[in-house]
């Protein structure tokens, strides 16, 4: 197992930095998540990871080697990449086989460790087919097998899943997950899918405008976003806008059309300043009658707009005072709601957060 270190990383194009002041210490069996919108640079930096974007600035260390002016065949990298980059003209087993036939590795061994590698992708009896025979899923464990077949040192992945269907996609997160913890190999993975991060990763480093803006475990990511740019990038928040009227226990209060709240907040305000409060949707309760807390708990109250039934969820969306909407996610089966019928909306202050306006990266 390698130790990864990304020490103050840019890469630019032409006039464009896709990439800019990343600094990152990946630890040896760690599996670390790149995630953000399309157009963040998080490709790019996997990229110049492995060899094939060069860095105008900054340094990339294995274990203390240095590796920018290391040929990409000799950094001892396993690349799957978002569209598998399979040859068509090749066998299952010949596709796979290519990095240690490149490499020279005894014929004897090449037979070996693709049998192996196939048998632990599940792609037994295969060997004989081409990429075209196969399903999406089995074209993934193809390119999966091609890389971890010739025992990287660092595994990157590049959206290996965003090809797929939904029902696949779930199943082959956790079949990757199992297989690169059996095999302990550092994984630097891609996504701009949030769901497969918080599912998957060890830790995530929240990318933007070609810089970190966050870095931290799902679990701390999700519960304490560093602004609002990450709360509502890493699952899905309601954003609720107001204006600074005073202090509250650890927090601040924020008159708004629907009503006043009171939250925490992520950094100093001024009475009367601009806010956004945000909370989850599945940190608010929403109906009639609701037992609350004065002491710890807001209340605003308004109509349902609409209830939509998510499977093992249902969606209800509230309309406070001057149509300010609120969504809520609970159970089904719960109490009634009728469209258009008055309830209350109850989510605890400490679950809700403060952000004010975050300053635009305009630096050429």
């Amino acid at each position: 197992m390698k130790r990864v270190e990304i020490q103050d990383i840019s890469v630019r194009y032409g006039s464009v930095w896709a990439v800019r002041d990343v600094t990152l210490d990946i630890e040896p069996g760690e599996m670390f998540f790149l995630l953000g919108p399309s157009g963040c640079g998080k490709t790019t930096l996997l990229r110049a990871v492995a060899g094939l974007s060069r860095p105008a600035m900054g340094e990339i260390l294995v274990d203390g080697r240095p590796m920018n002016t290391v040929p990409v065949h000799e950094r001892g990298i396993g690349f799957v990449f978002q569209n598998y980059a399979l040859w068509p003209h090749m066998t299952v087993e010949e596709n796979v086989a290519y990095g240690l036939v490149t490499r020279k590795v005894d014929p004897e061994e090449v037979a070996s460790r693709v049998e192996t590698a196939l048998a632990m992708l599940g792609l037994e009896g295969l060997g004989e087919r081409h990429p075209g025979e196969l399903s999406g899923g089995q074209q993934q464990r193809v390119a999966v097998a091609r890389a971890v077949v010739i025992e990287p040192d660092v595994l990157l992945m590049d959206e290996p899943l965003s090809n797929l269907d939904a029902r696949l996609r779930a199943e082959m997160r956790r079949e990757l997950k199992a297989l690169i913890r059996r095999l302990g190999v550092t994984t630097i993975y891609v996504t701009h899918d949030q769901r497969e991060a918080l599912s998957m990763a060890d830790r995530i480093a929240v990318m933007r405008d070609g810089r970190v803006v966050q870095c931290d475990a799902p679990g701390a990511l999700y519960s304490d976003p560093g602004s609002e740019f990450v709360a509502s990038f890493v699952g899905e928040a309601n954003a609720v806008e107001g204006e600074v009227s005073g202090l509250a226990d650890g927090g601040f209060k924020v008159k708004t059309e629907g009503g006043t709240i009171r939250a925490l907040a992520s950094g100093s305000f001024r009475e009367g300043d601009t806010v956004r409060v945000l909370v989850r949707p599945e940190d608010v309760t929403v109906g009639a009658g609701i037992d609350y807390d004065d002491e710890r708990d807001n209340v605003l109250r308004g109509r349902v707009a609409d209830i939509a039934f998510l499977g093992g969820l249902e969606e209800v969306l509230v309309e406070l005072g001057g149509g300010l909407p609120i969504r809520a996610l609970r159970a089904p089966g719960g109490a009634a709601l009728e469209l258009g019928g008055k309830v209350e909306v109850v989510f605890a202050a400490a679950r809700a957060k403060v952000f004010g306006d975050e300053p635009s990266d305009t630096e050429e």
